[in-house]
């Protein structure tokens, strides 16, 4: 029968440096893309047509009828692992709110967005050829086998063969300049005698980290010892905007933290407004608002929404003691993650 969806795919599990050959063997790094991670699968013998799924198994091909288009293009009886990505040609670069938009289309708006934002599938797997499952065979196999299929059917856009070296030093220079690029956020480490496991945390994602400043707006836990710090920066206007999240804080730096922050006088910018537990989701968290007085130097990624609002959890560093809220960096205008 060949596989269908939904399929789960093999994911990557976060880490700071690349693990070493000894625990791996040969490694393998591509590049990565920020968009949605999404399974392909092409017509078999009995027919239908193109399908793409989520990561959490929905199918969502109705949304991207240009790639729907391109299916011909492509043989029957394959299933492709990739990101999904749009490309703004106004700014001349990739678009998450772009990808999002589309995501959320349908019907007549589908199809005008799809003129407006194109969509490209950045392939770096292949888990069927001619209807034959390959997940069992290695990755050093799946590659050359994704490389020639690419060449053998002079595949172009919007099928994109994404980026692979085995040299670390390129890697390196990867994660070091092309992260400047809008849409390219770090870099994936897997073995190259590995096979594909559904499900299964067996790659390595490295993401290039900035360290910046913000505001410490709101806590959760208690003001002795906090666990999540809720991060803002001021608009042009002077109004404090919510920017993101930091991951839950270590014992010492929340004691750091609880011996400085302060409890929230009346006006807080931020009374009545709810806050998104993670990024998207519609869970909650229950917060303490503090005086907006502290400044907090954060590890985040580069992952940002339109405004600057970070998209995964910063990393708290430390309370910049010696920089005012005057001197952090403005926000640059858009959406927020709360709600007011």
């Amino acid at each position: 029968m060949g596989l269908r969806p939904p399929v789960e795919p093999m994911l990557a599990q976060a880490v700071e440096l690349v693990p070493g050959p000894g625990v791996l063997g040969e490694l393998a790094f591509e590049q990565k893309f920020d968009g949605y991670r999404a399974l392909l699968f092409t017509p078999t013998g009995s027919g239908g047509g193109l399908l793409l799924q989520t990561r959490r198994g929905s199918l969502i091909q109705d949304h991207f009828p240009d790639l729907l288009t391109a299916v011909d293009s492509l043989p029957d009886g394959l299933v492709l692992d990739g990101e999904l990505v749009v490309w703004n040609p106004k700014v001349g670069q990739l678009s998450f709110e772009g990808l999002q938009r589309r995501t959320a289309a349908g019907g007549r708006s589908a199809r005008r967005l799809a003129g407006l934002l194109p969509a490209f599938f950045i392939a770096f797997d292949v888990l069927q050829q001619d209807g034959t499952e390959l997940i069992n065979y290695p990755y050093r196999q799946r590659r050359l086998r994704l490389e020639a299929l690419f060449a053998e059917h002079h595949l172009s856009a919007p099928w994109t063969l994404c980026p692979m070296t085995t040299d670390l030093l390129k890697a390196q220079q990867w994660l070091e300049s092309w992260t400047e690029i809008s849409g390219v956020e770090g870099i994936v480490v897997k073995a190259v005698n590995q096979p594909y496991q559904p499900g299964h945390r067996g790659w390595y994602k490295l993401r290039k980290r900035n360290t910046t400043e913000a505001i410490i707006g709101a806590i959760t836990g208690t003001l002795i010892r906090p666990q999540i710090l809720l991060l803002g920066r001021r608009d042009v206007c002077g109004d404090l905007r919510s920017i993101g999240r930091t991951a839950p804080l270590r014992a010492e730096l929340a004691r750091l933290v609880g011996g400085n922050v302060m409890p929230a006088e009346p006006g807080h910018p931020w009374e009545g407004w709810r806050f998104a537990s993670a990024w998207g989701s519609r869970d909650v968290l229950e917060v303490a608002l503090v005086r907006p007085e502290l400044v907090a130097e954060i590890s985040a990624d580069t992952a940002v929404d339109q405004g600057g609002v970070f998209r995964h959890p910063a990393r708290f560093k430390r309370l910049r003691l010696d920089v005012t809220v005057e001197e952090v960096p403005l926000f640059g205008g858009g959406p927020s993650a709360a709600t007011g």
